[in-house]
């Protein structure tokens, strides 16, 4: 809302932000797919989630409380980040939080956590041997109480990653109380995810929506609209492969990503 409102008590509302991100690559041999996942591996190591989930602590205006992150063998990473609304003196911060000052070794997962609030991020690169198309996906949680809100980070996220499928909830839960005593299940407006999002990257996908307002619910889904072949080829230029391969790669391509998109077995 435009006017700050005028609360009794603490804005208890809590606001949390679900983000899922796949991007896809060609990668024709079981060499070229296992290059990938290390290339992931190592584009998306913890450190490096760490410092995305650090920015958007900062951007949503909280401050960190803890760290923890971990990488995985044979793959994949987590972070959860503790956060708080207001900063909190290090004489009363519990003993066992780092406030993000300890530096850890290569991990790949992180978990952060905020005072009332948490960030977390997990990947997961995944191929198949008798597939032509390998795939990364990122799963991302922004959960905060009170009235930072984790809308201020969308697209920061959006371009962290290349995101050719993205999937995104934002729920609102709890009640804060207004100073006459009034409850309030939300404490802005909101009609669509979507009009958090620069219209700019919009343009760049298919978006739909599935709202539930009187439960304050709201889902949107994304499609990357166009394939520009090249940016898909792991180890490969274009020119090595003939119109006709160009045409089924992308048209492979396209196919995973629907049926991704989509949640379903469609092509098989």
């Amino acid at each position: 809302m435009a006017e700050k409102l005028r609360l009794y008590g603490f804005n208890n509302l809590t606001k949390t932000l679900s983000f899922n991100i796949y991007d896809l690559c060609y990668a024709k041999t079981e060499k070229e797919q296992s290059e990938y996942v290390d290339y992931i591996d190592e584009m998306y190591n913890s450190e490096r989630l760490t410092k995305i989930l650090c920015d958007v602590t900062e951007m949503i205006g909280a401050h960190v409380l803890n760290i923890s992150k971990q990488d995985y063998d044979p793959q994949g990473a987590s972070v959860t980040v503790l956060i708080s609304e207001e900063p909190l003196g290090k004489d009363i911060v519990d003993a066992s939080c780092n406030l993000g000052e300890v530096v850890y070794g290569r991990r790949e997962s992180v978990v952060g956590h905020l005072d009332k609030s948490h960030l977390t991020v997990h990947t997961y690169p995944e191929y198949h041997p008798d597939r032509d198309i390998s795939s990364f996906r990122v799963d991302i949680e922004v959960s905060t109480c009170g009235r930072i809100s984790p809308l201020k980070a969308l697209d920061y996220l959006i371009g962290s990653f290349d995101s050719d499928i993205i999937t995104i909830d934002y729920r609102v839960r709890g009640f804060t109380r207004a100073e006459e005593g009034k409850k309030l299940f939300i404490d802005h407006d909101i009609r669509s995810i979507q009009d958090f999002i620069d219209p700019k990257t919009l343009d760049a996908y298919d978006a739909h929506d599935i709202n539930v307002y009187q439960a304050n619910l709201f889902h949107t889904k994304m499609l990357i609209k166009d394939i520009h072949l090249q940016n898909y080829l792991f180890r490969n230029d274009i020119r090595e492969f003939s119109p006709k391969e160009r045409l089924e790669i992308t048209n492979n391509l396209r196919r995973e990503m629907i049926e991704i998109f989509s949640g379903a077995n469609i092509y098989d």
